[in-house]
Order: structure tokens, then sequence, then C-alpha cells
């Protein structure tokens, strides 16, 4: 077996936990997105669902009193301990909840009603040794598609501490695996999972691509 089936079996082995954060004021969209329907079911109960399919165990960070629909019992809630400080914030709560159940997690905002579970196991491949594997398009990386080592809660804390929000001053500190769109296309063509939704036409324009009907944020 050469490195790099080394390397594949050994992340295979590796457990992968999955962070979906929810906390956001949905202000674009007018109204709550984790409660917004999506077909049979609500959109954040579908990012769960889907998530599920390729990380295991799955922790919801909310803000605190924020209403969620019904999630099964075994996805665990957690919430920001300071409010409106960004993804690292609810990457810390999502730590800390999954805390030794994984050795990494996948973490997405709850407005991707469109993720391929399979984009989420390419890029639990290619972490190899990297604290981190963030994608990068059109030169902007995608900190809410990414796996994390649980080991960088450690550098979270600080950079919170240091109010350095910006999820770029993770990626500078630990070491990160910066995946091109070209390893993951064969997995996901059309790049569906970076795909949020922020407006109500992002919001209509999702249903219709995925078969539902029009529906009013």
């Amino acid at each position: 077996m050469g490195d790099w089936g080394r390397k594949r079996a050994a992340n295979w082995a590796m457990k992968c936990g999955g962070i979906v954060l929810c906390g956001g004021l949905s202000r674009r969209m007018g109204s709550p997105k984790p409660l917004l329907q999506f077909g049979p079911e609500s959109m954040l109960e579908r990012v769960v669902r889907l998530l599920a399919q390729a990380a295991q165990p799955i922790v919801v960070v909310a803000a605190k009193g924020q209403s969620l629909p019904g999630l099964p019992s075994d996805v665990a809630i957690a919430c920001d301990e300071r409010p409106e400080r960004g993804p690292l914030e609810g990457l810390r709560a999502g730590l800390i909840a999954l805390g030794d159940r994984a050795d990494a997690a996948y973490a997405t905002s709850c407005d991707v009603p469109l993720l391929v579970p399979a984009f989420v196991r390419r890029l639990q491949e290619l972490l190899g040794d990297h604290d981190i594997a963030v994608p990068r398009t059109d030169g902007f990386f995608h900190p809410l598609a990414a796996v994390y080592r649980v080991g960088v809660l450690k550098e979270v804390e600080a950079l919170l501490a240091a109010d350095r929000l910006r999820p770029a001053f993770l990626m500078e500190t630990a070491r990160t695996r910066v995946v091109s769109e070209e390893e993951l296309r064969d997995v996901d063509p059309q790049l569906q999972t970076l795909r949020n939704l922020n407006t109500p036409e992002d919001y209509r324009a999702a249903l219709a691509d995925a078969g539902f009907a029009g529906g009013t944020p």
C-alpha cells in the first residue's frame, strides 16, 4: 500500500462528527433559515439528515432560546457562550459538545440543503496529517464547509480571547490543507454543498432545483 493508500485508510478509521451552526440572524432571508420548509422537512432537518450520512455524532449549535424544529434524539444541541461572535464561537461550542466522541468534525451552516454527503467524505480523506481541510474556490475559503480536528479547540479559544474572530486567523495558526475545487468536483460536480441560501430568491431557486414547489420565507 502506498503513502496515499495508508493515509486514506487512516482517515477512514478516523471518527468524524458533524457541527451545524444555525444561530445566525437570517436578516437577508427575512425569516429563520432553520425553520424554512424544504420539501417534507425543515431546512435544518434536511441538512442534519444529509450530514448524518457522512458524519456522526452531530451537534447543532443554536442561539440561546432559539426555536428549532424536531431533530433526532441522538443530535446534541449546544449554544454559543457569547452571541454574535461569528463562526469561531459556534465552532468552539460544537467542538466542546463533541468532546472525545470524535477525532474531527465537519462544520457547516444550516442553509445548505443541497449538501452532498460524498463531499464531506472527500474532505475527511484529504485531511491527512493536517488539522484542517478547507475548500477554496475563486480565491475564497469556505470555513463552514471544512473538516477540523478537535484539537484545534485550543487555537480557537485563543483567537476568541484575543478578539480575532475571522476563521482565516485559525487557518494561519493551524496546519491547513487547502482543497481545490478540482479535488471535489468528481463527488459534487456543481459544488452544491457550497451553495448557501441567503435570500428569498436563493431559497426559491434551490427549491426548484431540488424538485420542490416554491416556498415563501
